[in-house]
């Protein structure tokens, strides 16, 4: 790992100039934090910056590049400057948050540093949906402009939430870093950005409204860590299923505990599960794990507008409407989820504040309408330019297990019991008892619940077969529940359970809290050691695999990422999670037709990844020199790939053509590329 430092330090001092500029924006923001929410000032940067770079491109006004990223941050330093200036506040008061700020800064960089050094012990870019991130951020490194070209449908662009691979690209940009290094420094990235940011948030919740300094960070401390650790490390109690049928963990499967469900004759349901840490271990660089630090960040401003019935900061309105808009281009599901969960806890403390009345729903939609229309506008480049798949919702015909229910989210249902037993108590001071944190507290629970009942009903309908139908529904609702419980969890553990006034009472919760705790503690251990091994070091660099595995694409790989622009390539087409469309994925150049089916998932019909499956084919393998040279100029492709997959997939492979129609510009170890005249 010690090779590796100086990749990480400057990673790492990146992020933290970020940080530091937005520094006094973000103090704005938070004010009503103990810390001033320092650990959220880099997750705003990436936001305002990548946003910013965005959409100039999209708009047409400059090209992406590095030179329109530091004027960003230029721009960046002027208004936060500005804002430091006429705030007073925020110069008195660092002499006194500076040890809170370095503790956080500490965290993040071991945080980073941790991950970082778990990905030099299998950084391979390879496997699962590797190659689809990888050549998002290639292929928008690559561009010039938004939305970037679609690597694996030549003459498309992108129709995907992409911002999340655009923030990698912006940091690998002004790194000066290989992007085969800062794809797996990004995960670790994420990693870091959120224990950071929960830890933040967490602390923030057990802390507030204490007046001793003492107690002040030790409840900063626990709430802290306990929620970082929960929502990063923590998995679901389906280990001590595993244990209490098996006595032991020998032959556990880790990614059993994110594909638990059956039906209820025995057959797979094939519905998806996942958690933070099953993502970080298995480093698909997704839309729903680059998205993470950006929901807690919302999470947080969610509990801004809850919790703080003072004066609001005057940026509070633009910045929530802005991470609206960037959820939605980064995974979009993440819009609806959370500003439902703004608009349930917005409610709530309307109705405490003013009963049932029309006044509550009046002050509610002039508080949320403007934040919605906003964020709107902010997204609508995008949506410009982006064909949803999704057509509608449906009643579901699958169902899970309730005892399967109860082994996922054990946890969860045990303290919302509590909580529900501490709310029938105190039902006659409930208005009063229900504020500011308790009542973001109880939205985080019933939205939670909520996203797990809704795909027991219902699914939204997309291109996935009958057996599939729920399969990403539940992915992306229950993803967000075990976010927000991990929250929740963490506040009860420091502040709601020893609200229990009978003392027996008070240690079997504890107790009982305990023993699901350690259960869900032991899967970051069964996971990492499964997939990673931790024996051989092998350093940062994804794409070294290559060299060993298959030299001559490593040397084309190599070769075509030395030329400008996104001209044309062919390669073989190829099925989903396989090694096929290597040469577009590792170098962001645009090929006729890659993983075919994620194209049908992608544009909602066949018709023309289809087309193009027999156009590849006729291109290797078609003995008519005319024929193929139709094709190729179809598309204006202007390097043709012949290696051993092409080989593989094409037994009729007739490369002499292409010597007729251009020329070999490289050639080693069974790869050839061929320059098309």
């Amino acid at each position: 790992m010690f090779e590796e430092l100086p990749l990480i330090f400057q990673w790492w001092g990146v992020l933290f100039l970020l940080g530091a500029v937005f520094a006094p924006i973000t103090f704005c923001i938070f004010k009503g934090f103990w810390d001033w929410g320092y650990a959220l000032g880099k997750i705003l940067a990436l936001m305002v910056v990548c946003y910013s770079v965005w959409l100039s491109g999209s708009l047409g006004l400059a090209s992406f590049s590095t030179n329109i990223i530091w004027a960003a941050i230029a721009s960046g330093v002027l208004l936060n400057g500005v804002v430091l200036v006429k705030n007073k506040f925020i110069r008195e008061g660092i002499r006194d948050r500076w040890p809170v700020w370095l503790a956080e800064e500490g965290l993040f960089f071991l945080a980073l540093a941790v991950w970082a050094n778990i990905r030099g012990f299998q950084p391979d870019i390879e496997g699962l949906e590797k190659y689809m991130d990888f050549g998002f951020v290639n292929s928008i490194l690559r561009g010039s402009s938004f939305p970037p070209a679609d690597m694996w449908l030549a003459g498309e662009s992108i129709n995907y939430y992409y911002f999340g691979h655009l923030m990698s690209a912006v940091v690998t940009k002004i790194s000066g870093l290989a992007a085969a290094v800062t794809y797996n420094l990004m995960i670790a990235t994420i990693f870091a950005l959120a224990f950071s940011a929960a830890f933040c948030l967490g602390g923030n919740l057990a802390a507030r409204g204490e007046k001793k300094i003492k107690t002040t960070w030790r409840l900063f401390g626990a709430g802290g860590l306990i929620t970082a650790i929960l929502l990063n490390l923590g998995g679901n109690l389906q280990p001590m299923y595993y244990w209490l049928k098996n006595q032991s963990f020998a032959g556990y499967w880790y990614p059993d505990a994110t594909r638990f469900i059956i039906d209820k004759f025995g057959a797979a349901d094939n519905t998806i599960h996942e958690f933070p840490i099953y993502s970080y271990v298995v480093a698909d660089l997704h839309g729903h794990l680059l998205d993470l630090p950006v929901v807690l960040f919302f999470l947080a401003l969610i509990y801004l507008w809850t919790a703080n019935r003072g004066k609001k900061s005057r940026w509070l309105p633009l910045i929530t409407a802005l991470a609206l808009a960037v959820m939605y281009m980064t995974n979009m599901w993440d819009f609806a989820i959370y500003f439902l969960l703004l608009a349930m806890v917005t409610l709530g403390q309307m109705f405490v504040q003013y009963g049932l009345v029309r006044n509550t729903i009046t002050k509610s939609v002039l508080r949320l309408g403007p934040i919605l229309l906003l964020s709107i506008l902010f997204v609508l480049p995008f949506q410009l330019n982006f064909k949803s798949i999704a057509s509608g919702v449906a009643l579901t015909d699958y169902h899970s297990p309730l005892w399967m229910l109860v082994v996922l989210w054990g946890w969860p249902l045990f303290f919302s019991l509590v909580l529900a037993g501490l709310l029938i108590m105190k039902r006659k001071s409930l208005a009063g008892w229900l504020t500011g944190k308790r009542l973001y507290l109880v939205g985080l629970v019933l939205v939670s619940w909520l996203l797990i009942i809704l795909p027991e009903i219902i699914y939204v309908k997309d291109i996935y077969i009958h057996s599939y139908q729920r399969a990403n529904t539940v992915f992306k609702f229950t993803y967000q529940s075990f976010v927000m419980f991990a929250i929740a969890g963490s506040y009860m553990l420091v502040k709601i359970i020893p609200e229990i006034k009978n003392k027996l009472v008070l240690w079997l919760v504890y107790g009982a809290s305990l023993v699901m705790l350690t259960f869900i503690l032991i899967y970051p251990r069964q996971a990492v050691k499964s997939y990673y091994g931790l024996t051989d070091y092998r350093g940062l660099n994804g794409v070294a695999y290559l060299q060993k595995k298959s030299p001559g694409d490593y040397g084309a790989i190599s070769w075509l990422n030395k030329i400008s622009g996104q001209p044309v390539i062919v390669e073989a087409v190829g099925e989903s999670y396989t090694e096929y469309a290597r040469i577009s994925a590792n170098t962001g150049l645009p090929t006729v037709l890659g993983w075919r089916v994620h194209e049908w998932l992608w544009r909602g019909s066949f018709d023309e990844p289809g087309k193009r499956t027999e156009e590849v084919r006729q291109i290797y393998e078609s003995p008519s020199f005319e024929e193929t040279k139709n094709i190729l100029d179809e598309f204006g492709v202007k390097y043709v790939i012949v290696g051993a997959l092409e080989r593989k997939a094409y037994p009729a492979l007739n490369a002499d053509k292409f010597n007729q129609l251009g020329r070999p510009v490289f050639s080693e170890k069974g790869t050839t590329i061929y320059e098309i005249n």
